[in-house]
């Protein structure tokens, strides 16, 4: 095992999945130059070049649009939006494309693609770079919607969304970037649609995902110091839910 941060297990999932298939791209705003917005694709400029990590203008209708077509011609994008709330410019090409090209074409164009990046609130930015969008998404038909909650989970699922043949929303905290964990040496993926148990208890469940999943242990210390034994259990995959 080995520890690393949140971002770096985003850019290790992606790193390797490009190494082993030339129809992935990333492409999003300041993925290139600038390492990511939050740092998360550092160095794969160097290792990957300009063709396959694409810096875009700040045109999410555009570059979304991009990926969803590109996918037609065999390859396998992922969009990175500097936040989800940006997002809204281009749901046209989520929620029209993306997710409906599949039935619409008979099941001849499958849509391979990651629509990935920061959700949710995080510290002194303003109100429009702050709201969560997961239930949006997850109440879209044609649509997959992750959010992890650690560096384990974040590359073990973005990796299994990188292969996926349907379109998926994979959403990071802001607040979780600089969060570390440990992952394995070796490479592993893990299901989209399977919850974690993360803390055994038999009187209370709390059922969360991402960021509150930290806020979750902290509340079930509480319980325990009560004398209260509380199961938490870490959704992952909003969409499809675990029942």
């Amino acid at each position: 095992m080995k520890t690393v941060q949140f971002r770096e297990a985003i850019a290790e999932a992606m790193s390797e999945e490009m190494r082993k298939d030339k129809s992935i791209y990333l492409m999003g705003e300041e993925v290139a130059e600038y390492n990511g917005a939050y740092k998360a694709s550092k160095g794969m400029l160097e290792e990957f070049g300009p063709k396959r990590i694409i810096d875009t203008p700040i045109s999410e209708l555009g570059f979304a649009g991009i990926g969803v077509g590109s996918t037609m011609t065999g390859n396998r994008p992922i969009i990175e939006f500097m936040t989800f709330n940006f997002a809204l410019v281009g749901i046209d090409q989520i929620i029209n494309n993306a997710s409906k090209i599949r039935q619409m074409s008979g099941g001849q164009f499958p849509c391979p693609i990651v629509f990935r990046g920061p959700t949710g609130s995080a510290g002194q930015l303003a109100a429009t770079h702050s709201q969560a969008f997961e239930s949006w998404y997850a109440n879209c038909p044609g649509l997959k919607v992750i959010v992890p909650s650690n560096p384990y989970d974040a590359k073990g699922l973005l990796k299994s969304a990188i292969r996926d043949n349907d379109p998926v929303i994979f959403m990071e905290s802001e607040q979780m970037y600089g969060d570390k964990g440990e992952i394995p040496e070796n490479e592993y993926t893990l299901p989209i649609g399977v919850a974690d148990v993360v803390k055994s208890g038999n009187q209370v469940t709390i059922v969360s995902f991402g960021k509150i999943i930290k806020e979750a242990l902290k509340a079930s210390e509480k319980l325990e110091s009560e004398g209260i034994s509380c199961e938490i259990i870490d959704l992952r995959t909003i969409r499809p839910m675990d029942h």
